[in-house]
């Protein structure tokens, strides 16, 4: 019977259970966030969170434990090394849970969970809106790609216009739009003049 033993089994066993959480903490502590359920965000809150307390004492023994917990060498060393002197003065309550909606598979009850001390909008006072505003906008890499586009098509165009005469008459007087048409026309004709010289 199972009186008064109240904690989600997560639908199952518990090696399983125990290697999920395991990953999913460690996941957690090396990438500051991860995506999830709501109900497996609880547990890895429960998993977790006495782990980050136990690193605040940083011992052989306490990295021990928090080891064979984890039994992942790259988090253990980044809890100790980067999370732990920055929670050192929170006395708990080290993980936050955002609901972000429904999944579209199943309408699961999809959060994120993230260390509360790593996400600068909050830590910085920056409302989320202003964060997002700061980072750079893709249009300029996007410029960036087209600009790149012309240089190769007036690099092909300095190829044809080597390999045919009458095209140099004709294209300083072309917009810059046109040339790369006609260097994409020039370029395939060549290509059939050679294919036709040659005897089968």
């Amino acid at each position: 019977m199972r009186h008064n033993k109240n904690f989600n089994h997560l639908g199952r066993q518990a090696g399983h259970r125990k290697a999920l959480l395991s990953n999913m903490a460690s996941s957690l502590i090396l990438h500051k966030r991860i995506e999830t359920t709501v109900a497996k965000a609880k547990a890895v809150r429960q998993f977790v969170e006495p782990l980050v307390t136990k690193a605040k004492e940083d011992t052989t023994h306490s990295r021990r434990v928090v080891f064979s917990y984890l039994k992942q060498k790259e988090a253990v060393t980044e809890l100790f090394r980067t999370i732990a002197p920055k929670i050192a003065e929170r006395p708990g309550g080290y993980t936050r849970i955002l609901k972000t909606g429904f999944r579209l598979g199943d309408g699961a009850d999809m959060c994120i969970i993230e260390f509360v001390d790593f996400n600068e909008a909050y830590t910085l006072g920056i409302t989320p809106t202003a964060a997002a505003e700061a980072k750079p906008k893709t249009r300029r890499s996007r410029k960036k790609s087209t600009t790149d586009a012309v240089e190769e098509a007036t690099v092909v165009e300095g190829e044809t216009k080597k390999k045919a005469a009458p095209a140099k008459a004709a294209a300083p007087k072309a917009p810059k739009a046109p040339k790369a048409t006609t260097a994409k026309a020039a370029a395939p004709k060549a290509a059939k003049k050679t294919n036709v010289g040659k005897k089968m």
